[in-house]
């Protein structure tokens, strides 16, 4: 004789209509169905190229979540051996270790947090991140329940696979459309590894005020280095002109970014990246990252609130990388003579404010970037 089930039937929200936290969220919300002890989970994604671990999406049923967090993996040896060995841990009493002074462990210790589950992610040999599952209840993580978070973890992989390393396959071949079509002779690889990072930086800062999510700031990052894609199809002796422009010739240049915006349509339908659901964030910094808040800019002349702030970031992140590099018509300049003019612009209401501020209070951060990823192409 059959029993019927009152188990619901497995549904994998979909792409097409929910961003990838609230698909996360919904899994997460199946899985407290068969183990009601795991009171959160959450990924953070690692970039090598700053050894940095950062919050990306989490779903988190009790207390505040972490939000806007980001920390060397080195700095971490139990993460970096779990990394190395592609082995997961348990943690039966969190509050019994021995007490660090990191943002995380006070965060932890906050929340209540008595327990924990730590799964290193792979796309084949490299290293995507971690998920982490975290109980308010002490050994809440036994064998039977690890068991049944594989398929989970499997699922939460599979879902970032699909929208972090198809965006991160298309910022990878336009990188190489840009130096087939010579454009790096312009911007160098290191103008957009740096100009990503401040973006990065000025979102993180702005995440408490404007609300942006930890998916939002890693979506923009990553498509950040596609902002000016449309260059691609202005001609080289426009582009590599030292002097100043005619009116005919700034009309031609600027219509880069209609030419991105049409480049962008194609790569989605080409790439099939139209459920991925941060697609917008980079229609919109690519339509827009040239209009002002007094509506001086281009192509538009959109003004104020008309403006998203992805593109208000990645406009101030642009100009101030700009400003400290050296072009075919300038040298580069001084941080702080940069800075200085960006706050005048602000003050003239052409660019956000708040943007501005978050370059500047984070000081410390820009330094490293440049240092990090220093000019190496001469102009």
């Amino acid at each position: 004789m059959t029993q019927a089930s009152n188990a619901p039937a497995w549904v994998l929200p979909p792409a097409q209509t929910q961003s990838l936290s609230e698909r996360i969220g919904a899994l997460h919300g199946q899985l407290r169905r068969v183990a009601p002890a795991i009171d959160r989970m959450a990924c953070a994604l690692y970039d090598p190229a700053e050894d940095l671990l950062k919050t990306f999406v989490n779903s988190t049923a009790h207390g505040e979540p972490l939000r806007a967090y980001q920390y060397r993996l080195s700095d971490s040896p139990s993460l970096g051996a779990l990394a190395r060995e592609r082995r997961a841990r348990v943690v039966d009493r969190l509050d019994l270790l021995p007490a660090t002074d990191t943002a995380h462990s006070h965060w932890l210790r906050e929340q209540g947090y008595r327990s924990s589950y730590t799964v290193p992610i792979f796309d084949g040999d490299t290293f995507e991140g971690f998920l982490f599952y975290d109980s308010l209840q002490p050994e809440a993580f036994t064998p039977e329940v690890v068991d049944r978070l594989e398929v989970y973890t499997q699922l939460v992989a599979l879902m970032i696979s699909h929208e972090v390393i198809a965006v991160q396959a298309l910022v990878g071949s336009m990188r190489v459309a840009r130096d087939f079509a010579h454009l790096r002779d312009v911007e160098t690889g290191t103008h957009l590894d740096r100009m990503s990072r401040y973006v990065r930086l000025i979102a993180r800062s702005l995440s408490g005020p404007r609300q942006l999510s930890d998916e939002f700031i890693e979506q923009l990052f990553l498509f950040a280095p596609l902002h000016d894609i449309g260059k691609i199809g202005v001609p080289d002796a426009l582009l590599l002109k030292p002097g100043l422009y005619t009116p005919e010739e700034r009309q031609q240049m600027q219509r880069h970014v209609t030419l991105g915006c049409e480049m962008i349509e194609r790569l989605i339908i080409d790439f099939r990246l139209g459920g991925i659901s941060g697609i917008d964030i980079l229609r919109r910094l690519v339509a827009h990252h040239h209009e002002y808040l007094d509506g001086s800019g281009y192509p538009q002349g959109l003004r104020g609130d008309d403006i998203p702030i992805e593109a208000r970031i990645v406009t101030v992140a642009d100009v101030f990388d700009a400003l400290t590099s050296r072009r075919v018509y300038k040298p580069a300049f001084a941080i702080e003579d940069s800075l200085k003019t960006l706050e005048s612009m602000a003050r003239a209401g052409k660019v956000d404010a708040e943007c501005v501020a978050a370059l500047r209070h984070g000081m410390d951060e820009v330094r490293a970037i440049i240092a990090r990823f220093e000019e190496t192409v001469e102009h």
